[in-house]
Protein backbone atom coordinates (compact mmCIF):
# COMPACT_ATOMS: atom_id res chain seq x y z
CA UNK A 1 0.00 0.00 0.00
CA UNK A 2 1.31 3.60 -0.85
CA UNK A 3 1.56 5.35 2.51
CA UNK A 4 0.67 8.76 1.34
CA UNK A 5 0.99 11.73 3.93
CA UNK A 6 -2.06 12.61 5.63
CA UNK A 7 -1.92 16.02 3.45
CA UNK A 8 -1.50 14.31 0.63
CA UNK A 9 -4.45 12.14 0.76
CA UNK A 10 -6.50 14.75 2.18
CA UNK A 11 -5.57 16.98 -1.02
CA UNK A 12 -6.59 13.98 -3.79
CA UNK A 13 -10.04 13.43 -1.69
CA UNK A 14 -10.47 16.60 -1.62
CA UNK A 15 -10.00 17.12 -5.46
CA UNK A 16 -13.18 14.43 -6.02
CA UNK A 17 -15.34 17.30 -4.94
CA UNK A 18 -14.97 19.72 -7.72
CA UNK A 19 -18.45 18.10 -9.24
CA UNK A 20 -20.22 19.61 -6.13
CA UNK A 21 -18.30 22.37 -5.42
CA UNK A 22 -21.41 24.81 -5.54
CA UNK A 23 -23.36 22.75 -3.03
CA UNK A 24 -19.79 22.40 -0.87
CA UNK A 25 -19.79 26.70 -1.03
CA UNK A 26 -23.73 26.79 -0.07
CA UNK A 27 -23.00 24.49 2.94
CA UNK A 28 -20.07 26.85 3.76
CA UNK A 29 -22.10 29.74 3.52
CA UNK A 30 -24.65 28.44 5.56
CA UNK A 31 -22.79 26.82 8.26
CA UNK A 32 -21.17 30.17 8.92
CA UNK A 33 -24.05 32.24 9.37
CA UNK A 34 -25.70 29.14 11.61
CA UNK A 35 -22.09 29.36 14.03
CA UNK A 36 -22.71 32.81 13.86
CA UNK A 37 -26.31 33.03 14.65
CA UNK A 38 -25.63 30.52 17.68
CA UNK A 39 -22.75 32.60 19.22
CA UNK A 40 -24.74 36.09 18.95
CA UNK A 41 -27.66 34.72 20.97
CA UNK A 42 -24.92 34.92 23.77
CA UNK A 43 -23.76 38.22 22.71
CA UNK A 44 -26.58 39.37 22.70
CA UNK A 45 -27.76 38.33 26.23
CA UNK A 46 -24.81 40.06 27.27
CA UNK A 47 -25.63 43.64 25.48
CA UNK A 48 -28.89 43.09 27.08
CA UNK A 49 -27.45 42.77 30.85
CA UNK A 50 -25.46 45.25 30.03
CA UNK A 51 -28.73 47.27 29.13
CA UNK A 52 -30.33 46.77 32.07
CA UNK A 53 -27.05 47.80 34.42
CA UNK A 54 -27.65 51.06 32.33
CA UNK A 55 -24.72 51.08 30.22
CA UNK A 56 -24.69 52.40 26.12
CA UNK A 57 -24.80 49.42 23.86
CA UNK A 58 -26.22 49.54 20.20
CA UNK A 59 -29.19 47.73 20.41
CA UNK A 60 -32.28 48.75 22.46
CA UNK A 61 -34.12 45.76 24.35
CA UNK A 62 -36.47 45.65 21.45
CA UNK A 63 -34.14 44.86 19.12
CA UNK A 64 -32.15 42.59 21.06
CA UNK A 65 -34.84 39.97 22.06
CA UNK A 66 -36.27 40.55 18.57
CA UNK A 67 -32.41 39.67 17.44
CA UNK A 68 -32.08 36.68 19.45
CA UNK A 69 -35.41 35.28 18.41
CA UNK A 70 -34.29 35.69 14.61
CA UNK A 71 -31.07 34.44 15.42
CA UNK A 72 -32.83 31.14 16.91
CA UNK A 73 -34.86 30.28 14.18
CA UNK A 74 -32.13 31.23 11.40
CA UNK A 75 -30.06 28.98 13.44
CA UNK A 76 -32.30 26.01 13.51
CA UNK A 77 -33.08 26.12 9.94
CA UNK A 78 -29.48 26.60 8.48
CA UNK A 79 -28.56 23.94 10.64
CA UNK A 80 -30.79 21.76 9.30
CA UNK A 81 -29.94 23.35 5.60
CA UNK A 82 -26.24 22.94 6.33
CA UNK A 83 -26.03 19.43 7.59
CA UNK A 84 -28.70 17.97 4.48
CA UNK A 85 -26.50 20.01 2.06
CA UNK A 86 -23.03 18.14 3.70
CA UNK A 87 -24.56 14.99 3.70
CA UNK A 88 -26.16 15.15 -0.18
CA UNK A 89 -22.78 15.97 -0.77
CA UNK A 90 -20.99 13.23 1.20
CA UNK A 91 -23.28 10.30 -0.48
CA UNK A 92 -23.74 12.13 -3.46
CA UNK A 93 -19.33 11.16 -3.82
CA UNK A 94 -19.33 8.11 -1.97
CA UNK A 95 -21.86 7.05 -4.84
CA UNK A 96 -19.27 9.04 -7.30
CA UNK A 97 -16.35 7.23 -5.51
CA UNK A 98 -17.78 3.70 -5.96
CA UNK A 99 -18.72 4.24 -9.76
CA UNK A 100 -14.88 5.16 -10.08
CA UNK A 101 -13.59 2.12 -8.24
CA UNK A 102 -15.81 -0.16 -10.25
CA UNK A 103 -14.16 1.57 -12.94
CA UNK A 104 -10.78 0.97 -11.86
CA UNK A 105 -11.10 -2.54 -11.10
CA UNK A 106 -12.74 -3.17 -14.39
CA UNK A 107 -9.87 -1.99 -15.74
CA UNK A 108 -7.07 -3.60 -13.38
CA UNK A 109 -8.76 -6.91 -14.21
CA UNK A 110 -7.83 -9.48 -14.30
CA UNK A 111 -4.20 -9.09 -14.31
CA UNK A 112 -3.58 -6.65 -11.91
CA UNK A 113 -7.02 -8.55 -9.77
CA UNK A 114 -5.49 -12.15 -10.23
CA UNK A 115 -4.07 -13.66 -6.50
CA UNK A 116 -5.50 -10.40 -4.62
CA UNK A 117 -7.95 -11.30 -1.13
CA UNK A 118 -10.85 -10.80 -2.36
CA UNK A 119 -12.14 -10.14 1.62
CA UNK A 120 -9.91 -6.89 1.45
CA UNK A 121 -11.28 -5.82 -1.90
CA UNK A 122 -14.92 -5.89 -0.56
CA UNK A 123 -13.51 -4.32 2.83
CA UNK A 124 -12.33 -1.42 0.32
CA UNK A 125 -15.44 -0.99 -1.94
CA UNK A 126 -17.57 -0.65 1.32
CA UNK A 127 -16.54 0.23 4.58
CA UNK A 128 -13.45 1.92 3.52
CA UNK A 129 -15.49 4.01 1.10
CA UNK A 130 -18.33 4.64 3.47
CA UNK A 131 -16.04 5.84 6.00
CA UNK A 132 -15.07 9.08 3.63
CA UNK A 133 -18.96 9.51 4.75
CA UNK A 134 -17.06 11.63 7.84
CA UNK A 135 -14.56 13.55 5.64
CA UNK A 136 -16.90 14.59 3.23
CA UNK A 137 -19.89 15.73 5.06
CA UNK A 138 -17.82 16.32 8.61
CA UNK A 139 -14.52 17.81 8.06
CA UNK A 140 -14.27 19.73 4.74
CA UNK A 141 -17.50 22.04 5.26
CA UNK A 142 -16.85 22.45 8.83
CA UNK A 143 -12.87 23.13 8.21
CA UNK A 144 -13.94 26.27 6.03
CA UNK A 145 -16.37 27.36 7.88
CA UNK A 146 -14.19 27.05 11.70
CA UNK A 147 -11.49 29.40 9.06
CA UNK A 148 -13.81 31.70 8.63
CA UNK A 149 -15.88 31.39 11.79
CA UNK A 150 -12.35 32.18 13.68
CA UNK A 151 -10.97 35.18 11.62
CA UNK A 152 -14.57 37.12 12.08
CA UNK A 153 -14.71 35.84 16.27
CA UNK A 154 -10.92 37.12 16.25
CA UNK A 155 -11.82 40.64 14.59
CA UNK A 156 -15.15 41.18 16.72
CA UNK A 157 -13.08 40.29 19.87
CA UNK A 158 -10.62 42.49 19.06
CA UNK A 159 -12.67 45.58 18.47
CA UNK A 160 -12.72 45.89 22.00
CA UNK A 161 -8.97 45.41 21.98
CA UNK A 162 -5.91 43.99 20.18
CA UNK A 163 -4.59 42.13 22.92
CA UNK A 164 -8.11 40.33 23.51
CA UNK A 165 -8.37 39.24 20.24
CA UNK A 166 -5.13 37.86 19.92
CA UNK A 167 -5.93 35.68 23.09
CA UNK A 168 -9.34 34.80 21.22
CA UNK A 169 -7.00 33.82 17.80
CA UNK A 170 -4.33 31.65 19.97
CA UNK A 171 -7.20 30.06 21.80
CA UNK A 172 -9.13 28.68 18.65
CA UNK A 173 -5.72 27.89 16.84
CA UNK A 174 -4.79 25.53 19.90
CA UNK A 175 -8.24 23.84 19.90
CA UNK A 176 -8.71 23.80 16.19
CA UNK A 177 -5.12 23.04 14.62
CA UNK A 178 -2.29 22.35 17.30
CA UNK A 179 -4.73 19.72 19.67
CA UNK A 180 -5.67 17.65 16.41
CA UNK A 181 -2.21 17.74 15.26
CA UNK A 182 -0.98 16.50 18.67
CA UNK A 183 -3.84 13.99 18.44
CA UNK A 184 -3.23 12.69 15.24
CA UNK A 185 0.30 12.02 15.99
CA UNK A 186 -0.51 10.40 18.63
CA UNK A 187 -2.40 7.99 16.70
CA UNK A 188 0.36 7.36 14.61
CA UNK A 189 -0.23 4.68 12.39
CA UNK A 190 -3.47 2.73 14.43
CA UNK A 191 -5.20 4.12 11.73
CA UNK A 192 -4.25 2.49 8.65
CA UNK A 193 -3.29 -1.17 10.50
CA UNK A 194 -6.73 -1.57 11.99
CA UNK A 195 -8.13 -0.97 8.31
CA UNK A 196 -5.57 -3.53 7.00
CA UNK A 197 -6.12 -5.85 9.44
CA UNK A 198 -9.83 -5.31 9.20
CA UNK A 199 -9.70 -6.13 5.28
CA UNK A 200 -7.62 -9.67 6.43
CA UNK A 201 -10.29 -10.52 8.74
CA UNK A 202 -13.07 -10.10 6.02
CA UNK A 203 -10.84 -12.08 3.53
CA UNK A 204 -10.59 -15.17 6.31
CA UNK A 205 -13.85 -14.83 7.13
CA UNK A 206 -15.01 -15.31 3.23
CA UNK A 207 -12.54 -17.91 3.04
CA UNK A 208 -13.81 -19.93 6.06
CA UNK A 209 -17.39 -19.51 4.71
CA UNK A 210 -16.60 -20.60 1.16
CA UNK A 211 -14.44 -23.36 2.58
CA UNK A 212 -17.09 -24.27 5.24
CA UNK A 213 -17.98 -28.03 4.13
CA UNK A 214 -14.04 -28.79 4.14
CA UNK A 215 -13.61 -26.88 7.44
CA UNK A 216 -16.17 -29.76 8.85
CA UNK A 217 -14.54 -32.34 7.13
CA UNK A 218 -11.75 -32.20 8.18
CA UNK A 219 -12.61 -31.29 11.90
CA UNK A 220 -10.61 -27.93 11.39
CA UNK A 221 -13.20 -25.23 12.91
CA UNK A 222 -10.92 -25.29 16.25
CA UNK A 223 -8.15 -23.90 14.50
CA UNK A 224 -9.57 -21.56 12.45
CA UNK A 225 -12.20 -19.93 14.65
CA UNK A 226 -8.72 -19.46 17.54
CA UNK A 227 -7.22 -18.04 14.20
CA UNK A 228 -10.81 -15.34 13.55
CA UNK A 229 -10.61 -14.92 17.69
CA UNK A 230 -6.98 -13.95 17.38
CA UNK A 231 -7.27 -12.00 14.27
CA UNK A 232 -10.23 -10.05 16.44
CA UNK A 233 -8.64 -9.09 19.63
CA UNK A 234 -5.88 -7.83 17.49
CA UNK A 235 -8.42 -6.17 15.66
CA UNK A 236 -10.11 -4.73 19.14
CA UNK A 237 -6.79 -4.01 20.49
CA UNK A 238 -6.04 -1.16 17.46
CA UNK A 239 -9.66 0.07 18.19
CA UNK A 240 -9.20 0.49 21.76
CA UNK A 241 -5.78 2.77 21.36
CA UNK A 242 -7.95 4.60 18.95
CA UNK A 243 -10.79 5.23 21.50
CA UNK A 244 -8.29 6.03 24.01
CA UNK A 245 -6.89 8.74 21.63
CA UNK A 246 -9.94 9.90 21.32
CA UNK A 247 -10.95 10.49 25.06
CA UNK A 248 -7.99 12.08 25.91
CA UNK A 249 -8.28 14.14 22.86
CA UNK A 250 -11.75 14.96 24.48
CA UNK A 251 -10.08 15.92 28.09
CA UNK A 252 -7.57 18.19 26.81
CA UNK A 253 -9.73 19.93 24.18
CA UNK A 254 -12.38 20.92 27.24
CA UNK A 255 -9.29 21.11 29.62
CA UNK A 256 -7.42 23.91 27.12
CA UNK A 257 -11.24 25.54 26.71
CA UNK A 258 -12.15 26.58 30.28
CA UNK A 259 -8.32 27.08 30.52
CA UNK A 260 -8.21 29.84 27.78
CA UNK A 261 -11.41 31.19 28.68
CA UNK A 262 -9.77 31.82 32.12
CA UNK A 263 -6.95 33.58 30.36
CA UNK A 264 -9.76 35.97 28.77
CA UNK A 265 -11.27 36.35 31.61
CA UNK A 266 -8.03 37.63 33.72
CA UNK A 267 -6.99 39.23 30.79
CA UNK A 268 -10.34 41.75 30.20
CA UNK A 269 -9.77 42.51 33.66
CA UNK A 270 -6.93 43.09 33.87
CA UNK A 271 -7.30 45.61 30.92
CA UNK A 272 -10.30 46.98 32.88
CA UNK A 273 -8.64 47.83 35.74
CA UNK A 274 -5.86 49.64 33.90
CA UNK A 275 -8.37 51.75 32.09
CA UNK A 276 -7.76 50.53 28.64
CA UNK A 277 -11.16 48.76 28.40
CA UNK A 278 -15.24 49.30 30.05
CA UNK A 279 -17.21 47.01 31.44
CA UNK A 280 -18.51 46.26 28.64
CA UNK A 281 -15.32 45.11 26.95
CA UNK A 282 -15.13 42.71 29.66
CA UNK A 283 -18.41 41.18 29.49
CA UNK A 284 -18.61 41.21 25.57
CA UNK A 285 -15.45 39.26 24.43
CA UNK A 286 -15.59 36.69 27.35
CA UNK A 287 -19.29 35.85 26.62
CA UNK A 288 -17.92 35.82 22.75
CA UNK A 289 -15.40 33.74 23.50
CA UNK A 290 -17.11 31.30 25.95
CA UNK A 291 -19.72 30.67 23.47
CA UNK A 292 -17.70 30.47 20.29
CA UNK A 293 -15.68 27.06 20.47
CA UNK A 294 -18.21 25.25 18.51
CA UNK A 295 -16.49 24.94 15.16
CA UNK A 296 -13.19 24.71 16.16
CA UNK A 297 -14.10 21.83 18.57
CA UNK A 298 -15.85 20.06 16.02
CA UNK A 299 -11.75 20.33 14.53
CA UNK A 300 -10.74 19.17 17.52
CA UNK A 301 -12.52 15.93 17.35
CA UNK A 302 -11.80 14.86 14.32
CA UNK A 303 -7.70 14.68 15.33
CA UNK A 304 -8.52 10.86 16.61
CA UNK A 305 -10.99 10.14 13.93
CA UNK A 306 -9.37 11.21 11.12
CA UNK A 307 -6.40 8.43 10.58
CA UNK A 308 -8.83 6.03 10.74
CA UNK A 309 -10.24 8.04 7.75
CA UNK A 310 -7.35 8.78 5.93
CA UNK A 311 -6.44 5.43 6.08
CA UNK A 312 -9.60 4.21 4.67
CA UNK A 313 -8.80 6.98 1.52
CA UNK A 314 -5.45 5.59 1.34
CA UNK A 315 -6.52 2.43 0.63
CA UNK A 316 -9.25 3.67 -1.82
CA UNK A 317 -6.69 5.61 -3.72
CA UNK A 318 -4.66 3.00 -4.00
CA UNK A 319 -6.89 0.93 -6.44
CA UNK A 320 -8.18 4.89 -8.23
CA UNK A 321 -4.73 5.26 -8.75
CA UNK A 322 -3.14 1.81 -9.65
CA UNK A 323 -1.82 1.21 -13.12
CA UNK A 324 -3.16 -1.50 -15.18
CA UNK A 325 -1.64 -3.99 -17.13
CA UNK A 326 -3.19 -3.39 -20.12
CA UNK A 327 -4.87 -0.01 -21.11
CA UNK A 328 -7.71 -0.19 -22.96
CA UNK A 329 -8.18 1.11 -26.83
CA UNK A 330 -10.36 3.08 -27.95
CA UNK A 331 -11.06 5.27 -31.24
CA UNK A 332 -9.64 2.74 -33.39
CA UNK A 333 -11.81 1.59 -36.57
CA UNK A 334 -13.38 -1.55 -36.14
CA UNK A 335 -12.06 -4.77 -36.99
CA UNK A 336 -14.04 -8.05 -38.76
CA UNK A 337 -12.67 -11.14 -37.41
CA UNK A 338 -10.95 -12.81 -40.58
CA UNK A 339 -8.52 -15.21 -38.60
CA UNK A 340 -6.01 -14.79 -35.93
CA UNK A 341 -2.10 -15.87 -34.36
CA UNK A 342 0.71 -15.47 -32.70
CA UNK A 343 4.01 -14.86 -33.50
CA UNK A 344 6.99 -15.94 -31.76
CA UNK A 345 5.36 -14.93 -28.87
CA UNK A 346 7.49 -15.15 -25.76
CA UNK A 347 5.44 -14.27 -22.13
CA UNK A 348 6.46 -14.02 -18.50
CA UNK A 349 4.11 -13.92 -15.67
CA UNK A 350 6.56 -11.82 -13.08
CA UNK A 351 9.92 -13.58 -13.48
CA UNK A 352 8.77 -16.67 -14.30
CA UNK A 353 9.08 -17.30 -18.36
CA UNK A 354 5.63 -19.28 -19.66
CA UNK A 355 5.70 -19.27 -23.67
CA UNK A 356 9.49 -18.43 -25.66
CA UNK A 357 8.62 -18.13 -29.55
CA UNK A 358 5.38 -19.55 -29.72
CA UNK A 359 4.03 -19.50 -33.16
CA UNK A 360 0.49 -20.64 -33.80
CA UNK A 361 -1.76 -19.92 -36.72
CA UNK A 362 -5.54 -20.08 -36.41
CA UNK A 363 -7.55 -20.01 -39.39
CA UNK A 364 -11.02 -18.98 -40.38
CA UNK A 365 -13.58 -21.27 -39.82
CA UNK A 366 -11.02 -24.01 -38.17
CA UNK A 367 -11.02 -26.26 -35.02
CA UNK A 368 -7.42 -25.97 -33.56
CA UNK A 369 -6.92 -28.02 -30.28
CA UNK A 370 -3.66 -27.43 -27.56
CA UNK A 371 -3.01 -30.12 -25.71
CA UNK A 372 -0.17 -30.24 -22.91
CA UNK A 373 0.39 -31.15 -19.43
CA UNK A 374 -1.10 -28.80 -16.54
CA UNK A 375 0.99 -25.32 -15.99
CA UNK A 376 2.62 -25.33 -19.45
CA UNK A 377 0.68 -22.29 -20.68
CA UNK A 378 -2.20 -23.61 -22.68
CA UNK A 379 -4.79 -21.02 -20.64
CA UNK A 380 -1.90 -18.31 -20.63
CA UNK A 381 -2.53 -18.37 -24.70
CA UNK A 382 -6.10 -17.90 -24.67
CA UNK A 383 -5.55 -14.85 -22.24
CA UNK A 384 -3.03 -13.47 -24.77
CA UNK A 385 -5.70 -13.39 -27.27
CA UNK A 386 -8.23 -12.09 -24.95
CA UNK A 387 -5.28 -9.39 -24.24
CA UNK A 388 -5.96 -9.77 -20.40
CA UNK A 389 -1.69 -9.40 -20.72
CA UNK A 390 0.12 -7.70 -23.46
CA UNK A 391 3.67 -10.45 -24.57
CA UNK A 392 6.55 -9.48 -23.72
CA UNK A 393 7.95 -9.85 -27.33
CA UNK A 394 6.47 -10.81 -30.19
CA UNK A 395 3.08 -10.38 -32.11
CA UNK A 396 -0.61 -11.45 -31.21
CA UNK A 397 -2.77 -10.62 -34.27
CA UNK A 398 -6.21 -10.91 -34.99
CA UNK A 399 -7.30 -10.43 -39.04
CA UNK A 400 -3.84 -9.10 -39.22
CA UNK A 401 -3.81 -6.85 -37.40
CA UNK A 402 -1.61 -6.13 -33.48
CA UNK A 403 -4.64 -6.71 -30.79
CA UNK A 404 -3.01 -4.12 -29.10
CA UNK A 405 -4.55 -1.69 -32.22
CA UNK A 406 -8.15 -3.30 -31.94
CA UNK A 407 -10.92 -1.45 -29.86
CA UNK A 408 -11.12 -3.53 -26.47
CA UNK A 409 -14.65 -3.60 -27.22
CA UNK A 410 -14.26 -4.78 -30.39
CA UNK A 411 -12.13 -7.36 -29.63
CA UNK A 412 -14.70 -8.58 -27.14
CA UNK A 413 -17.26 -8.71 -29.26
CA UNK A 414 -15.26 -10.88 -31.33
CA UNK A 415 -14.36 -13.29 -29.29
CA UNK A 416 -16.05 -15.65 -26.23
CA UNK A 417 -14.44 -16.90 -23.80
CA UNK A 418 -14.85 -19.75 -21.43
CA UNK A 419 -12.32 -20.79 -18.79
CA UNK A 420 -11.98 -23.66 -17.17
CA UNK A 421 -13.88 -22.61 -13.70
CA UNK A 422 -17.34 -21.16 -14.87
CA UNK A 423 -18.59 -18.37 -12.66
CA UNK A 424 -22.28 -18.41 -11.79
CA UNK A 425 -23.87 -15.23 -10.40
CA UNK A 426 -26.40 -15.19 -7.28
CA UNK A 427 -29.20 -14.96 -9.66
CA UNK A 428 -31.67 -17.25 -12.09
CA UNK A 429 -30.60 -19.77 -14.10
CA UNK A 430 -31.85 -17.56 -17.15
CA UNK A 431 -30.14 -14.02 -15.78
CA UNK A 432 -27.03 -16.17 -15.47
CA UNK A 433 -27.53 -17.06 -18.94
CA UNK A 434 -28.00 -14.04 -19.92
CA UNK A 435 -24.83 -12.06 -19.24
CA UNK A 436 -23.34 -13.05 -22.69
CA UNK A 437 -26.56 -10.98 -24.32
CA UNK A 438 -28.04 -9.06 -22.15
CA UNK A 439 -31.36 -8.43 -24.56
CA UNK A 440 -31.31 -11.88 -25.92
CA UNK A 441 -34.95 -13.44 -26.13
CA UNK A 442 -35.71 -16.56 -24.67
CA UNK A 443 -36.18 -18.71 -27.76
CA UNK A 444 -32.27 -17.52 -28.15
CA UNK A 445 -31.62 -18.48 -24.84
CA UNK A 446 -32.91 -22.11 -25.61
CA UNK A 447 -31.44 -22.41 -28.74
CA UNK A 448 -27.92 -22.16 -26.74
CA UNK A 449 -28.71 -24.69 -23.94
CA UNK A 450 -29.83 -26.69 -26.16
CA UNK A 451 -26.32 -26.49 -27.88
CA UNK A 452 -25.00 -27.26 -24.69
CA UNK A 453 -26.59 -29.90 -23.32
CA UNK A 454 -28.56 -27.87 -20.55
CA UNK A 455 -32.06 -27.61 -21.47
CA UNK A 456 -33.15 -30.61 -20.56
CA UNK A 457 -31.62 -30.27 -17.09
CA UNK A 458 -33.35 -26.58 -17.03
CA UNK A 459 -36.42 -27.97 -17.69
CA UNK A 460 -37.04 -30.43 -14.92
CA UNK A 461 -36.04 -27.70 -12.70
CA UNK A 462 -39.59 -26.71 -10.23
CA UNK A 463 -39.05 -23.45 -11.53
CA UNK A 464 -37.22 -23.63 -14.78
CA UNK A 465 -35.01 -21.06 -16.24
CA UNK A 466 -36.60 -18.91 -13.14
CA UNK A 467 -34.61 -20.91 -10.75
CA UNK A 468 -31.95 -19.79 -8.92
CA UNK A 469 -28.41 -20.98 -8.97
CA UNK A 470 -27.58 -19.61 -5.09
CA UNK A 471 -24.15 -17.97 -4.19
CA UNK A 472 -21.30 -19.71 -6.31
CA UNK A 473 -23.54 -21.36 -7.97
CA UNK A 474 -24.25 -23.82 -5.13
CA UNK A 475 -26.88 -25.02 -6.55
CA UNK A 476 -26.34 -26.83 -9.43
CA UNK A 477 -23.42 -29.47 -10.39
CA UNK A 478 -19.66 -28.96 -11.78
CA UNK A 479 -20.74 -30.74 -15.00
CA UNK A 480 -23.82 -28.59 -15.37
CA UNK A 481 -22.46 -25.37 -14.31
CA UNK A 482 -19.62 -25.92 -17.21
CA UNK A 483 -23.05 -26.24 -19.78
CA UNK A 484 -24.51 -23.25 -18.48
CA UNK A 485 -20.81 -21.62 -19.06
CA UNK A 486 -21.29 -23.07 -22.92
CA UNK A 487 -24.69 -21.54 -23.13
CA UNK A 488 -23.26 -18.38 -22.53
CA UNK A 489 -20.40 -19.02 -25.13
CA UNK A 490 -23.15 -19.90 -27.64
CA UNK A 491 -25.44 -16.98 -26.82
CA UNK A 492 -22.61 -14.56 -27.39
CA UNK A 493 -22.91 -15.53 -30.98
CA UNK A 494 -18.77 -14.60 -31.61
CA UNK A 495 -16.80 -15.67 -34.39
CA UNK A 496 -13.81 -16.44 -32.66
CA UNK A 497 -14.19 -19.24 -29.73
CA UNK A 498 -11.98 -19.88 -27.02
CA UNK A 499 -12.78 -23.04 -24.48
CA UNK A 500 -10.38 -23.68 -21.49
CA UNK A 501 -11.24 -27.11 -20.74
CA UNK A 502 -14.57 -27.42 -21.46
CA UNK A 503 -15.47 -30.93 -21.11
CA UNK A 504 -13.45 -31.35 -17.75
CA UNK A 505 -16.56 -32.02 -15.73
CA UNK A 506 -18.54 -34.12 -17.96
CA UNK A 507 -19.17 -37.63 -18.82
CA UNK A 508 -18.79 -39.45 -21.87
CA UNK A 509 -21.68 -39.44 -22.89
CA UNK A 510 -22.44 -35.23 -22.20
CA UNK A 511 -18.68 -34.82 -23.50
CA UNK A 512 -19.90 -36.43 -26.59
CA UNK A 513 -22.95 -34.45 -26.86
CA UNK A 514 -20.82 -30.84 -26.48
CA UNK A 515 -18.29 -31.94 -29.00
CA UNK A 516 -21.37 -32.48 -31.64
CA UNK A 517 -22.39 -29.62 -30.50
CA UNK A 518 -19.08 -27.46 -30.76
CA UNK A 519 -18.35 -29.38 -34.30
CA UNK A 520 -22.03 -27.92 -35.74
CA UNK A 521 -21.14 -24.37 -34.26
CA UNK A 522 -18.10 -24.36 -35.64
CA UNK A 523 -19.55 -23.61 -38.94
CA UNK A 524 -18.44 -20.61 -40.22
CA UNK A 525 -16.25 -19.68 -36.85
CA UNK A 526 -12.77 -20.39 -35.55
CA UNK A 527 -12.73 -22.64 -32.23
CA UNK A 528 -9.44 -23.05 -30.08
CA UNK A 529 -9.99 -26.11 -28.31
CA UNK A 530 -7.41 -26.19 -24.72
CA UNK A 531 -7.78 -29.72 -23.08
CA UNK A 532 -5.58 -32.20 -21.73
CA UNK A 533 -7.99 -35.31 -22.82
CA UNK A 534 -7.50 -36.49 -25.73
CA UNK A 535 -11.22 -37.44 -26.99
CA UNK A 536 -11.85 -33.83 -27.32
CA UNK A 537 -9.23 -33.53 -29.49
CA UNK A 538 -10.65 -35.66 -31.97
CA UNK A 539 -13.03 -32.69 -33.24
CA UNK A 540 -9.75 -30.46 -34.19
CA UNK A 541 -9.05 -30.13 -37.50
CA UNK A 542 -5.23 -29.77 -36.19
CA UNK A 543 -3.68 -30.18 -32.67
CA UNK A 544 -0.83 -27.98 -31.11
CA UNK A 545 1.15 -29.71 -27.89
CA UNK A 546 2.55 -27.17 -25.65
CA UNK A 547 5.74 -29.17 -24.52
CA UNK A 548 8.94 -28.39 -22.44
CA UNK A 549 12.02 -28.40 -24.08
CA UNK A 550 13.68 -29.62 -21.02
CA UNK A 551 17.46 -28.92 -21.51
CA UNK A 552 16.40 -24.92 -22.06
CA UNK A 553 14.03 -25.16 -19.64
CA UNK A 554 11.71 -23.13 -22.22
CA UNK A 555 7.86 -23.95 -23.35
CA UNK A 556 7.28 -23.81 -26.78
CA UNK A 557 4.47 -24.84 -29.55
CA UNK A 558 4.77 -28.42 -31.43
CA UNK A 559 2.38 -29.05 -34.52
CA UNK A 560 1.45 -32.37 -33.97
CA UNK A 561 0.08 -32.98 -37.21
CA UNK A 562 -3.28 -34.09 -36.23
Amino acid sequence: MNNRSGLKVMTKLIGLVKPLTGFMVLAVIMGLIGHLCATFITVFGGYAVLELMGYDTPFTLTVIFASVIVFAVVRGLLRYAEQACNHFIAFRLLALIRDKVFGALRKLCPAKLEGKDKGNLISVITSDIELLEVFYAHTISPAMIALFFVIIMSCFIGSFHIALGAVALTAYLAVGIIIPVIMSRLSKDTGIKFRTKSGKLSSFVLDSLRGLSEILQYAAGGSRLKEMNEMTDELLADEEKMKRVSGINTAVTNTVILLFDIIMLFSAAFLLMNGRIGFDGVLIPVLALMSSFGPVVALANLGSTLQNTFAAGNRVLDILEETPVVEEVRGRKRVDFLGAGLKNVTFSYNEERILDSVSIDFPQNSVIGIEGKSGSGKSTILKLLMRFWDVNKGKVNISGTDIDKINTDNLRDMESFMTQETYLFHDTIKNNIKIAKLDASDEEIIEACKKASVHDFITKLPKGYDTDVGELGDAVSGGEMQRIGLARVFLHKAPFILLDEPTSNLDSLNEAVILKSLSEAAGGKTVVLVSHRQSTMRIADRVYSVKNILKSGRRQMVDEGY
